[in-house]
């Protein structure tokens, strides 16, 4: 029963995902988080964060993921391939279509008209990472961070997967040397005891 679920969850994705990658990602959550519990919303955030700081396409590196922490390696192949294989079916039977309406008003309008669901989409994703982040950071970290991602993504211009690469570094260093200063009193009330 979870193969399947993990199929219908993931075709879902894959049919309804227009426009790539970043608007799959509130599917993805409605999906794994939400709809079905495969994760939680602490563990969708590490595998968006991972997902963006490998190369490749997000959606299928997180459907395989989840995929496999689900249900193993069977698991990663069936969420991929339930993503992936649908859309490309459906590209190579519409492109020769869609290629003869691109310049039509028809499909222009119905491009534009979807961009403000997706951005929407979108912002309730971000509102929701911002709210956890808020209760479970301290309130200044959360506001400088916040201004740097707004400052580097929409002024500077920089790529998104660098920005989340420099936040783990700092995670990483920032957790490391707080397991050092946790350590150093231990070892030293070890030495008194001794």
């Amino acid at each position: 029963m979870d193969y399947w679920k993990l199929f219908l969850g993931f075709l879902r994705i894959g049919l309804l995902g227009y426009g790539g990658g970043p608007t799959m990602i509130p599917l993805i959550h409605a999906e794994a988080v939400k709809k079905y519990g495969w994760i939680t919303d602490d563990e969708f955030a590490d595998v968006l964060a991972m997902g963006n700081a490998l190369p490749g396409p997000i959606a299928t590196k997180m459907a395989g993921y989840i995929g496999y922490k689900v249900k193993g390696a069977a698991g990663a192949f069936i969420g991929i391939t339930a993503m992936v294989v649908p859309v490309l079916i459906g590209m190579i039977l519409l492109l020769g279509l869609i290629y003869r309406l691109k310049d039509s008003g028809v499909v222009g309008g119905m491009t534009s008209g979807i961009q403000p669901v997706i951005g929407v989409m979108m912002a309730v994703l971000a509102c929701e990472f911002f709210k956890k982040a808020w209760t479970s950071l301290p309130k200044a970290k959360t506001i400088v961070w916040t201004a740097i991602s707004i400052v580097a993504l929409a002024l500077l211009k920089v790529n998104p997967g660098l920005l989340i690469g420099a936040a783990l570094a700092y995670a990483f260093l920032e957790t490391t040397a707080a397991g050092r200063r946790r350590k150093r009193p231990a070892e030293r009330d070890k030495g008194v005891s001794a």
